[in-house]
């Protein structure tokens, strides 16, 4: 956002190591043009840099959906303030089965 007040007319592209739906919302909603995960090659980021209005092509290696489920877990998890109770009645799931859930590791 303060690129944005500084130069209007900058062209923002988010790189990430750990890629999440929430803080692609977040990157695009605060005025990034495109929001790409690592490993991204240089034309990836030239590309983002030099497209004219038209939406970016949808990613090679899409999330599978376990992963955007686990994603979805995590964002309401953080929204409750880490309270596995509360969290577990928003989702409608059994706190314990909830528990499981964070206790793996995020699916690729």
């Amino acid at each position: 956002e303060a690129i944005r007040d500084r130069r209007a007319d900058a062209r923002i592209v988010m790189l990430t190591g750990y890629g999440a739906i929430a803080t692609a919302v977040a990157a695009v909603k605060a005025g990034a043009v495109d929001y790409l995960q690592k490993p991204a090659d240089a034309d990836d980021v030239v590309k983002a840099l030099l497209m004219t209005g038209e939406a970016p092509e949808p990613p090679d290696n899409p999330m599978s959906a376990d992963r955007v489920r686990w994603e979805h877990i995590q964002r309401v998890y953080e929204l409750c303030d880490h309270n596995v109770s509360e969290t577990a009645r928003r989702l409608g799931m059994h706190r314990r089965t909830l528990q499981r859930i964070l206790a793996k590791r995020a699916p690729r």
